[in-house]
């Protein structure tokens, strides 16, 4: 679906104009064309592809979606796929921003993403000396927005495992914990996934050989791959406080377990002394000592009852009990 149509020309908006007209504009040395697409078709895709003369395997990647994060270049052109997050719910759904670059045209094609990028059109169009950098500019707005985004993600996955980690002297069932507590580390490594190798790739417009359509944008590339760089090493911190987590989580585990088998043995040595007396004097032996003296019986009920109330005290005073 076609969202918006518009060209450009010295930084400001020239006219909103119809996919007829594109060709006629990208003929014009100083303007430059600003396609959005959202949830494109193959149809929508392939007529794009013979007014902007893209590259059929960057088409193919947009057509087939669920690419990694990266920026390509063919030619005088780049290709950049980048990954939008989105909090719905309890979970996190990922969306993907297929972005085409040319000197003179801005084809950015929005899959799976209910979030648009209004705002970063019209943040383009107030700053028009940026502006007149071209489809390069339009390039860092779009991922410095996306990136904008997944800090509120990485803010919200955060708070979810403040949480979670307090709950883990809590009383709260471990199992549920631990399955919490999963889920967020797969939360992270969705973030992950659209994070690092986007960092990577936008290594490569700032310094060194970059690419035309970038030129004299490598502060503004910097400033996104700092962002990134922050991010990511965000994202490893939580990842390992997550793994920190459940294995305190387990280790809680083995306590509860270890507690609860000092309580069975303290039950079966208080069982186990008055049994040993009573198996003693369960034999049938003739001369056995005791059997009929008139007081046997009931001092060996106050030798088990004493014997019995000294090993409570000492299991209660050791914790067992």
């Amino acid at each position: 679906m076609l969202v918006n149509c518009v060209v450009y020309q010295d930084g400001k908006k020239l006219a909103e104009i119809t996919k007829r007209e594109i060709k006629s504009y990208l003929s014009r040395p100083d303007c430059f064309v600003w396609v959005a697409l959202r949830d494109a078709d193959a149809a929508e895709l392939a007529e794009m592809q013979d007014e902007f003369d893209l590259h059929e395997l960057a088409v193919e990647d947009a057509h087939h979606g669920h690419q990694r994060p990266k920026i390509e270049e063919y030619g005088d052109s780049l290709f950049a796929v980048l990954h939008t997050i989105e909090v719905a719910g309890d979970e996190l759904k990922v969306g993907e921003m297929d972005v085409f670059i040319g000197r003179n045209y801005v084809l950015s094609v929005r899959n799976h993403a209910e979030r648009g990028f209004a705002e970063v059109r019209a943040r383009c169009e107030r700053e028009p000396e940026l502006l007149r950098h071209g489809s390069g500019y339009v390039l860092y707005a779009l991922m410095d927005a996306v990136v904008d985004r997944y800090a509120p993600v990485l803010d919200a996955v955060e708070t979810e495992l403040e949480a979670l980690e307090e709950q883990i002297f809590s009383g709260k069932s471990p199992r549920e914990n631990i399955e919490a507590l999963y889920y967020v580390k797969q939360k992270l490594m969705t973030l992950k996934h659209a994070v690092a190798p986007l960092l990577e790739a936008s290594g490569r417009l700032y310094g060194g050989r970059v690419p035309q359509v970038c030129a004299g944008l490598g502060e503004y590339f910097r400033d996104v791959y700092d962002h990134l760089f922050r991010l990511n090493q965000s994202i490893d911190t939580l990842r390992d406080t997550v793994a920190t987590a459940i294995q305190v989580n387990l280790a809680m585990i083995t306590i509860g377990e270890s507690e609860v088998t000092k309580r069975l043995a303290a039950y079966a040595a208080l069982v186990a002394v008055p049994t040993m007396i009573a198996g003693v004097y369960g034999m049938n032996f003739e001369y056995m000592p005791e059997l009929k003296w008139s007081f046997g019986y009931p001092l060996t009920i106050a030798v088990m009852a004493a014997l019995d109330s000294y090993l409570f005290y000492r299991f209660r005073k050791s914790g067992w009990l």
